[in-house]
Order: C-alpha cells, then sequence, then structure tokens
C-alpha cells in the first residue's frame, strides 16, 4: 500500500487526485468492515436438538419460536435465547415418612425437556434454569404425599404401583409448567436403620419358626410309621395265629424247612466248612490268626 500510494504521489500534478482516490478506497473498505460486522452481528444459529426465542428491547419476548438453523435479527435491539430441547437425565434425592412413620430416602431420576410451543412463557416466568426451579420442588410434593400413603413393607412388595402413581402425577404437575417427562423411575430405595434392624430380625423369626414346623412335622411323621409298623406287627401276628389254627403245624415245619434251606446255602458259600460222608469223623480245621 505504502509503494501504492509512492508512485500515485510521485506523478507530477496528480498529488490530489491520489489522494482523493486513496481516502475514498480507505472509506470503501472501512463500509465493507462496517457491513461485514454488521452482517455477523445479525446472523445466528441454532443448532440441531435447539429452539430459540427472541428478546425485542422494545417488545419484550416474542411469541414466535424459532427452529434449527441459521437465521436473521436486528442487531442491539434483539437478542436470541436458546433452549435445548433434547431430553436431559436429573437424579432428585427426596427423604419422607411411610404411612407407619418409617423414614425412606428416595431417588427419583427424572428425563425431561421443554414443551416448545411453551418456550416464551418458560423463558418469561422461568427462565433458563427452569428445572432447577420447578423440577426439585413438585418431585418432593408429589413424593410425600404418595409414599405416606403406603406402609414400608408395602413400598417393597408394591413398587411397580409405586413408581406408576409418582410418575401419573408428576407428569400432570410438569405440564403445569410446560415440562415433558419423557421416563421417571425409582432408582433408590432405603429405609432407616431400626426398621432394617427390625426387617432383619423378623426374618430370623421366620426362619427359626419353619424350623420349628419342621422338627414337628418329621416327628408327627415318625410317630405315624411307628403306628403303622406295629398296626403291620399286629395284623401279622393275627394271619399266623389263623394259619396256626388252620394248618396246625404244617406252617412250622415249611418254617423250619426254608431255614435250613437259608443255612444251607450260607455254610455252601462258607470256606471254612468241609463236609464228610455219613458214618465218618469231621475234623473242622480253622485257620487260627
Amino acid at each position: 500500500m505504502s509503494y501504492f500510494r509512492s508512485r500515485l504521489f510521485s506523478i507530477p500534478g496528480d498529488s490530489a487526485m491520489a489522494q482523493r482516490v486513496f481516502n475514498t478506497i480507505g472509506k470503501i473498505g472501512l463500509g465493507l468492515v462496517a457491513a461485514g460486522g454488521i452482517v455477523q452481528s445479525a446472523l445466528f444459529n441454532v443448532d440441531g436438538g435447539h429452539q430459540a426465542v427472541i428478546f425485542d428491547r422494545f417488545r419484550g419476548v416474542q411469541e414466535h419460536v424459532i427452529g434449527e438453523g441459521t437465521h436473521f435479527l436486528i442487531p442491539w435491539i434483539q437478542r436470541p435465547i436458546i433452549f435445548d430441547c433434547r431430553s436431559r437425565p436429573r437424579n432428585i434425592p427426596v427423604i419422607t415418612g411411610s404411612k407407619d412413620l418409617q423414614n425412606v430416602n428416595i431417588t427419583l431420576r427424572i428425563l425431561f425437556r421443554p414443551q416448545i410451543p411453551h418456550l416464551p412463557k418458560i423463558f418469561t416466568n422461568l427462565g433458563l434454569d427452569y428445572d432447577e426451579r420447578v423440577l426439585p420442588s413438585i418431585t418432593t410434593e408429589v413424593l410425600k404425599a404418595i409414599v405416606a400413603q403406603f406402609d414400608a413393607s408395602e413400598l417393597i412388595t408394591n413398587r411397580e404401583v409405586v413408581s406408576q402413581r409418582v410418575s401419573e402425577e408428576l407428569t400432570e404437575r410438569a405440564a403445569t409448567f410446560g415440562l415433558v417427562l419423557d421416563d421417571i423411575s425409582l432408582t433408590h430405595l432405603t429405609f432407616g436403620k431400626e426398621f432394617t434392624e427390625a426387617v432383619e430380625l423378623k426374618q430370623v423369626a421366620q426362619q427359626d419358626a419353619e424350623k420349628a414346623r419342621y422338627l414337628v412335622e418329621k416327628a408327627e411323621q415318625i410317630r405315624k410309621a411307628a403306628v403303622t409298623t406295629a398296626e403291620g406287627d399286629s395284623k401279622a401276628a393275627e394271619l399266623l395265629s389263623k394259619a396256626f389254627v388252620d394248618a396246625g403245624e404244617g406252617l412250622i415245619e415249611l418254617r423250619k424247612l426254608e431255614a435250613a434251606e437259608d443255612i444251607a446255602q450260607q455254610l455252601a458259600r462258607s470256606r471254612n466248612v468241609l463236609y464228610l460222608p455219613k458214618g465218618q469223623q469231621t475234623l473242622l480245621n480253622l485257620p487260627t490268626a
């Protein structure tokens, strides 16, 4: 630029014209820079999953919600407020009391997002930190009201029912503030130390009671078996007595023969028994230790 300027001023009689040309170029450059700055300040981007609300210095928050993309605004007069409209998680711990006055520690996990048509109202009434202003208060209120209707043991056995009622009540309350709750779940449920110890003692007592009942049932079965055995012996003796009356000594002789046969079989399998013909002396040699 300095070289170009020196060449212009080196032309005789044209220094004034060259000065005017240079000033004109400078003004055009400054105008382009200013225009670029104005255009840049008049543009704003809305990313995916986001929505924008325009705040006008003269008319306040505009009712129209602007979607994704690049948009124009009036610099200095208008300002964009960007909202994240994707579902976001939030864990809210609550300490409350059950119907039987037991302390209950509950942690509720919520997936929430704002309703897009209600964004101007949300910004006007609550601001960008709307979740911090709304969710803890309504969650605490709903949980305290519902948990107070159940005993501590019912909170464990009917957890699905409790979760469903909390979801219905909390969704209805959040809708009044322009919020959508996509998912609500009870992620943590514990009780006080005293209740936990009482539950453990109850379990031990129930196990002892089951053991005692088992012992009683076992003794009853043993008694029934003894009675059945005695009845069987009595019936067998009665049948034997009747057989003796009907058959005389024949049954006894039969039992003798059966016993002799059994003894013979036992002796036949023994290695220490030697059989000799009738009339000869029998010598039984047993091995010495």
